[in-house]
């Protein structure tokens, strides 16, 4: 029995891709990176230096990572302005620190270019335990960036082969 592959493997990073792209600079403050990711309601984007490559990445995850270590500065008062990053997570955005963000933001980033074709960015998304790649140009400049929820919404509108269910 032969099978053939399915047409979603075909898929490349460009055709799912937002393109809608929040990109923060290396030098802003931690504070204020939150806040920008708080108020465009993600939970990470593409850090990039002053020429726009990307160097890095600023997820939810970093900035909890920071709160997780129990510097002195985060303290939870009941003046501090709270920042929604998800559903499940509350960052108190006045106890992060105004450090830059290169000093709080992953560098060992994970980044494809347009042409990737899902089954990579989803083998290395499994293989890095990341939820999103970025997409950059042959300049290294963030250009979209593929989420685990790209892939998942590509596959789900996959229509299954007749008989399937």
């Amino acid at each position: 029995m032969k099978t053939t592959a399915s047409p979603i493997l075909d898929l490349t990073a460009e055709e799912i891709m937002s393109r809608d792209l929040i990109t923060i600079p290396d030098k802003m403050s931690l504070r204020a990176a939150a806040h920008l990711l708080a108020e465009s309601h993600v939970s990470g984007a593409p850090v990039a230096d002053d020429t726009g490559r990307c160097v890095g990445v600023l997820s939810a995850t970093d900035l909890v990572q920071w709160l997780d270590r129990g510097d002195q500065a985060a303290k939870r008062g009941p003046t501090a302005s709270r920042g929604y990053c998800c559903e499940w997570e509350v960052i108190e955005l006045g106890a992060l620190p105004a450090d830059a963000v290169s000093c709080h933001m992953t560098t060992n980033l994970v980044t494809a270019r347009p042409d990737a074709r899902i089954a990579e960015l989803a083998r290395w998304m499994l293989d890095a335990h990341i939820h999103r790649i970025i997409i950059v140009d042959e300049m290294g400049k963030p250009i979209g960036i593929v989420s685990s929820t790209d892939i998942l919404a590509a596959v789900a509108r996959e229509e299954p082969p007749a008989g399937a269910w």
